[in-house]
């Protein structure tokens, strides 16, 4: 972690641990102004679903480097507050996403893609795999930062969302919300490598929030990566994470062109 005694470490730190003001909060919707639709060009796709309070600005560094590797990258506005801050409840969120990605394939004729969440995005990627007919399009799920478990410190969250004066998803990232309990109590599909990248440092969601728990018949697809020293948003640019989705992608791709 970056030492908080000068004004430029205490800036680092909340842009490490929740984004980047400027980028991420203020900035116009980038990614919506260099849209690509090359998904029926490249073999591999990847949706990349951010999280709560967040745009999808925070992908750019990640966008970029996967394009440069070959991958076609796509994201949606999932609306919210203020149209764009992703504050919708999860079931919602992966209902919108499971209409949205069956329109795309049927457009540009692809069939499997990968997915990759942070933060509350991997809980929405998780609801759409399991409950929302996402196992038929997904080839695999990473996630960032993500609460399997829910994570305490929805409660600000909460908080900030009114204490439930405005509909949000807030409650559904606390533990024992009803979603995490339903996630955790239904069977991820066998076929389907789910792994969970997480940070010691990271303040926002908890490593053991974050800890991938599998049951009987689930273990041989699930993977837990801790990292040391980065923040809740910084696992989305960080190059050492960076490392860990690449590795993620390309296992997966092989494994599915092994079935084929």
């Amino acid at each position: 972690m970056r030492p908080l005694h000068r004004p430029s470490g205490v800036y680092h730190f909340f842009r490490d641990q929740l984004g980047s003001v400027r980028a991420v909060y203020l900035g116009a919707d980038e990614t919506s102004r260099k849209r690509r639709d090359d998904f029926g060009k490249r073999d591999e796709i990847v949706l990349m679903i951010h999280g709560f309070f967040q745009t999808r600005n925070i992908w750019e560094i990640l966008e970029n480097r996967l394009r440069h590797e070959g991958y076609a990258v796509m994201s949606f506005n999932l609306g919210g507050l203020l149209w764009r801050f992703n504050t919708h409840p999860i079931d919602k969120s992966a209902s919108m996403i499971a209409q949205k990605v069956e329109r795309l394939a049927e457009r540009h004729g692809f069939e499997r893609i990968h997915v990759i969440g942070h933060s509350k995005g991997g809980l929405i990627a998780r609801r759409w795999v399991q409950h929302y007919g996402g196992h038929h399009r997904v080839k695999s799920l990473l996630t960032l930062g993500t609460p399997h478990h829910g994570t305490p410190t929805a409660l600000i969250a909460v908080a900030l969302m009114g204490f439930g004066a405005w509909p949000s998803s807030a409650r559904d990232l606390l533990p024992r919300s009803g979603v995490v309990a339903r996630l955790g109590r239904d069977v991820f599909p066998a076929t389907i490598p789910l792994t969970s990248v997480y940070s010691r440092e990271d303040l926002v969601c908890p490593h053991w929030c974050s800890v991938l728990r599998p049951r009987p018949g689930e273990g041989h697809q699930m993977r837990n990566v801790e990292l040391r020293g980065l923040g809740h948003s910084q696992l989305v640019w960080d190059p050492q994470a960076y490392g860990h989705i690449l590795e993620h992608l390309e296992q997966a791709a092989q494994l599915w062109m092994e079935r084929a």
